[in-house]
């Protein structure tokens, strides 16, 4: 019924976008629904809470686009969006966040998403990013398109942090957080030992010997 009211619709309207908002806080979700709908006549915007919820809704309907929070409470967004990408590889999703671009941007787009747009400059920029990578574009600002231009010519490995895996990169900002090993075990769905296992390896890659150091460094780079 859905597919084919759609399909109805599309043909009346070749401009309309279906979309859906992933965020935990419905006010924001709220402010972001209206902007879209204020500049794309005809988008049909649908809302999740969480990753489960959103998983739920991509696999129920067509979709054009995904605005995905990067900091939910549960799993990662940066889990959630290699999951999304590992069963719809060509939906496009817009990674949205209170994080700078220079902490998750290059994470996220090595992740797979299409674009990373700071929610400072969403009502802004929010219309622009969402049409870009749903007709195939990638979404940046000009700054981050110029650094990573830039670390490219010059041959720039990245900040320690850039060469963990996500799963590293998720336990050490857990630690950071102050989270337990089993309380991050917990929320990442994996064993205790999984976890340990994670901390250890990501100590040795960021050449440190404690939490205390992993936390200062989180704090010193706006990883938390």
């Amino acid at each position: 019924m859905v597919v084919s009211r759609v399909a109805e619709f599309t043909l009346q309207s070749p401009t309309m976008y279906r979309v859906l908002l992933v965020d935990d806080h419905p006010v924001v979700r709220k402010g972001m629904k209206a902007v879209l709908e204020d500049e794309l006549p005809g988008v049909v915007v649908v809302e999740a809470g969480g990753g489960d919820e959103a998983l739920v809704v991509i696999e129920a309907q067509p979709l054009d686009a995904v605005v995905l929070d990067l900091s939910m409470p549960g799993r990662s967004g940066i889990d959630l969006l290699a999951d999304i990408k590992h069963r719809h590889p060509k939906l496009p999703v817009l990674i949205m966040s209170l994080h700078g671009e220079e902490q998750f941007a290059t994470r996220a787009l090595r992740a797979g998403a299409s674009g990373y747009l700071t929610k400072a400059a969403a009502s802004e920029q929010l219309v622009n990013a969402v049409t870009k990578v749903i007709r195939g574009g990638r979404y940046v600002s000009e700054a981050l398109a110029d650094r990573l231009a830039a670390d490219v010519g010059k041959g720039v490995v990245g900040a320690p942090h850039e060469r963990l895996s996500d799963r590293e990169f998720e336990v050490m900002r857990g630690i950071a957080s102050g989270s337990s090993v089993s309380e991050i075990a917990t929320r990442m769905h994996l064993s205790v030992k999984t976890v340990s296992t994670y901390r250890a390896r990501l100590l040795e890659k960021m050449s440190m010997s404690n939490n205390a150091e992993l936390t200062r460094y989180a704090l010193e780079h706006g990883l938390v």
